[in-house]
């Protein structure tokens, strides 16, 4: 075999074997637990570059050839203006691990980086905005992004420190702009730090963001400077004394009790426990 073909080889062994409980165990259990695979789908996997979508790729490239529902796959990487070394290093990332990317090219980060204001936030929305336009335009019904339970976790923290909110990451989701459209999260059930240690264990380099703002190759903890980042300290601290700290935030989201708080949203429409308390038979 060509070092190129050993190198995939050892990395699609090193995930059902090394990994197969911290990685491929927890993905399957997503891909069935949250039905985010039907029989004829046809899924634009999104390849930004980083460790999270890069092994994304290979886990639904193995499903793909394992699966009893037929499915299609397209390895869509969007180029919103990367510097060439950035360009290179996923393109070649691809080659190591057999994926045979699509790759096409927009203008979003010369428009973001000129906006006055929160041009992450317009970034990420052009982003997602193209990576939809394009799957469509290629015959797909879905695309799967590389967010994982680590993500999960430190969103409904944040949005609860800082967004005085409880509010969480749903495993799939209806497009809203993009008619029979979804939005599916396979990793869901993966931890980052079982992503952080595959990626080490087959001696791989992948990107962080490779923006204008940020071009340099990802930190080992995967981690940039960021309100993230510090909720992600806080519960690697909360771990220390609780090593099940990860596993009762995420459960938590799944067994929210409504009828504990005082108010909640639903469908953009804000509700009060007031609105049936008076009710007399409400609390029987």
């Amino acid at each position: 075999m060509r070092e190129t073909d050993e190198k995939h080889v050892q990395v699609e062994r090193s995930i059902s074997k090394r990994f197969r409980k911290e990685i491929w165990n927890p993905f399957v259990e997503a891909v069935k637990k949250y039905e985010l695979i039907e029989d004829g789908d046809r899924i634009a996997v999104c390849i930004s570059g980083g460790k999270d979508s890069m092994l994304l790729a290979k886990l639904m490239q193995m499903l793909q050839r394992f699966s009893e529902k037929p499915f299609e796959l397209v390895y869509l990487v969007m180029d919103p203006g990367y510097n060439e070394a950035n360009r290179k290093k996923i393109e070649d990332n691809a080659k190591t691990l057999n994926i045979p990317v699509t790759v096409f090219e927009t203008e979003i980060f010369d428009i973001a980086n000129s906006a006055d204001r929160a041009p992450c936030y317009l970034c990420a929305r052009m982003r997602r905005g193209a990576l939809y336009s394009k799957a469509k335009e290629l015959g797909c019904n879905k695309i799967a992004l590389g967010h994982h339970l680590s993500d999960v976790i430190e969103t409904t923290v944040m949005a609860m420190f800082y967004g005085s909110q409880l509010q969480g990451m749903m495993p799939k989701l209806h497009s809203k702009n993009f008619e029979g459209m979804e939005l599916i999260r396979p990793l869901y059930c993966v931890n980052e730090d079982a992503i952080i240690a595959w990626k080490r264990y087959n001696g791989l380099e992948f990107l962080q963001c490779a923006c204008r703002f940020t071009e340099n190759v990802e930190k080992d903890d995967g981690t940039a400077d960021s309100k993230r980042k510090e909720i992600k300290m806080l519960i690697k601290e909360l771990r220390k004394t609780n090593p099940d700290i990860e596993k009762s935030i995420f459960n938590s989201i799944h067994s929210v009790c409504l009828d504990t708080f005082p108010g909640y949203k639903t469908k953009d429409e804000t509700h009060s426990f007031l609105d049936t308390y008076h009710d007399k038979n409400a609390d029987r």
